[in-house]
This record gives structure tokens, sequence and C-alpha cells, in this order.
């Protein structure tokens, strides 16, 4: 039986548990923000874009999914054209040409597809029957090869990772047999080598690096040398908030973006970066139950691509930072500094919480 909602927060729809995890993490972030620089402009600068962002994001948690679905190829399409037009118009800034401008705003459109190839892989398995079989598979396949392709070309490996990665979860979250996932594991295999062919120099350093830390110690392998001198040198408890040597000093490059999470171990320690792992991983189960308790493929495939794309931020991210992983320019969610990334991680949230919100309004009404 359905109940009429009462009071002025009952017409808002928010999942409260998801909201408390982003807004703890995200006041962890400015915490450590402020100490990475010791600068009060940077904070601010930052609470201004969490609040952008975060009205983003209660925007478009009042979008029911089924608009999501509608609206799917459109924003596929579109983004697909803004990184075609990158090529021609795009701006380069640090040796990538990245930026589209558009008068009024400046913005990546790589970013757009963090949302866009998930959305539309969604839809796509929405109209097939599941599990998918092998050659059901191969419209996904381009469907996600070929923003991938565009972005790398920027080049922009992290963001092309990202998108990947997201692509990839939400065609193994249709029920994709082991049988074809053993053939597709085998043939991502066969072109490794052709890849490394295709890296630009500076993305081979990086491999280097990760075989060998000591390979270029003044060099390319500067900051993970850094960064891993900063997260040891904390210790069980960490040297305190404020206190943070590598930091402070300068030794730490990037170290309100990328780096950020080894001011954080540098001045938290061991217990602090454990503390930040079971925040993260609080949120992480949150979207994993929303996707499980969604009411449709679509729904269900879309949350579950959102929230394990969350899931390789933060693993790369700690990953780079640790020496464990290559580098590759992913900043930590709602922790680094930085405008653009966040909108798409708060909009992440808010599709989250319309699929989970008006799930249940839906079921009240039955």
């Amino acid at each position: 039986m359905y109940h009429k909602r009462q009071g002025f927060f009952s017409k808002i729809y928010l999942d409260w548990p998801l909201l408390i995890g982003v807004i703890v993490i995200s006041t962890l972030g400015l915490t450590i923000l402020y100490s990475s620089k010791q600068e009060i402009d940077i904070v601010e600068r930052q609470v201004i874009r969490l609040i952008v962002a975060g009205v983003f994001m209660i925007g478009i948690a009042q979008i029911p999914p089924r608009i999501f679905k509608t609206i799917a190829p459109w924003l596929y399409f579109v983004a697909l054209i803004l990184l075609s037009a990158i090529l021609i118009t795009g701006q380069i800034a640090k040796g990538a040409q990245r930026w589209l401008d558009l008068w009024f705003v400046r913005f990546q459109p790589a970013e757009l597809m963090k949302i866009a190839v998930p959305m539309m892989l969604a839809k796509y398995f929405d109209y097939h029957l599941l599990p998918p079989r092998l050659l059901t598979l191969i419209i996904p396949f381009l469907l996600l090869l070929i923003p991938v392709a565009l972005i790398a070309k920027q080049p922009d490996l992290g963001t092309a990772l990202l998108i990947l990665s997201s692509g990839l979860f939400v065609i193994f979250l249709s029920g994709i047999r082991w049988k074809t996932l053993f053939y597709i594991g085998g043939m991502i295999t066969l072109c490794l080598p052709i890849l490394w062919f295709l890296m630009h120099d500076y993305q081979r350093q990086r491999i280097l690096v990760l075989l060998d830390p000591e390979y270029d110690p003044l060099g390319a392998s500067y900051q993970i040398i850094q960064s891993k001198i900063a997260i040891g040198s904390g210790g069980l408890y960490g040297k305190g908030w404020l206190n943070g040597s590598q930091s402070h000093l300068e030794f730490l490059p990037e170290r309100t973006t990328d780096f950020i999470f080894a001011v954080f171990g540098e001045e938290f320690g061991l217990v602090g970066c454990i503390i930040l792992l079971v925040l993260y991983l609080y949120i992480i189960i949150r979207g994993l139950y929303i996707s499980a308790q969604a009411q449709d493929t679509f729904s269900r495939l879309l949350a579950g691509g959102l929230v394990m794309t969350l899931f390789i931020y933060v693993f790369v991210n700690i990953g780079m930072v640790m020496g464990i992983l290559p580098v590759v320019g992913i900043p930590l969610p709602l922790v680094s500094y930085g405008g653009t990334s966040l909108v798409t991680l708060m909009a992440s949230f808010g599709i989250l919480m319309s699929i989970q919100t008006h799930r249940t309004l839906f079921r009240d009404r039955n």
C-alpha cells in the first residue's frame, strides 16, 4: 500500500547511508588537503567545487532511472562527437590534448564517458537475452573500445583505463559465461605486446619504474620513491596533522592531487589509512547493495558498473602511490584536489541514489 510521504525532505530523493559516507570522506579530504600545502585558498576553492558537485548530485538523484535509459544513446554519441572534436580543436595542456573550449565552459569530454559508457552498455544488455553469447558481445566491445582509443590518443591513459574498467564491469555483470570470459582474456593477453609498441615513451618509462623503482631515481622514479618514503615514515599512528615533512618540505610532487594519499599516510599512519579504506569500503558495499536491489536489468548493470569504477579509482590510486602499480594519473576520489572529475564522481553517486530511492517508491506504490 502506498503511503504519502510527509515533510520537506520527503520530497527529495536521497540515499542517506550513501550520502553520509560521501560527506565523511569529503570532510576528511578537506582536512588533508589543507595540510598538504597549508593554504586556505585551495581549501576554499575545493569547498566551492564540492558544493557545486553536491547540488549536481542531488539534482540527478531526483531523475527516475527510466530517464537515464532514454538519454543513454544521446549522451554516448554527444560525448563521442566531443571526443572526436578534441583531435581537431582541443587545447593542449601539460603535453596532452584533453580540453575542449566551448566559449562558455572549458572541460574534458572524457569525463562524460565515465558515465555514458556504462549507461550505454547497460541499455544495450537490457534489450538482449542474458547471459550474452560471444557474437552478442561484438557491439558492446566496439561501443567500449572506440572512446577508450580516442582518450588514449590524447594521451590520457588513466581516464582510458577507468572507462575501460567501467565497461568491462558492466559486461561481466551481464552474466558473461566463463568460457567466453576465457576467450576474451586470451585475446587481451595476445594484444599486450602490440600495446607496448603503441605506448608513448613516458608510459613505457612508468612500466619500467614499476619493475625497477631505482631505474631513474632523480627522474621517472622520483615521485614513487618520495611517496614510499612519506608513507613509510608515517609508521603506525603517523606524525600527526600538519606535521608531514615530505609534503611540507616539498619533496613530494603532486601532493594535492594524485599523491595526496602519501600525505595522508605520513600524517595519520597505518591506522589512519585503514580507517580511510574502511570508509571507501562502506560506500562500495552500499553501492553494490543498491545494484543488487535494483528493480530492472538496466539499473542493476548501471549501478554495478559505476560502483566498481569507484573501486578501480581507489585501488589504482593507492596502488600507484605505494609503488605496486604504474603511475597513471588517477586522483583519489573525494580527497584529491580537482573539479571536473569531482562533478563526474558526484553525478555517479546521484545516479546510485536515484536507482535506490525510486526503487523504494515503486515498491511502496505496489
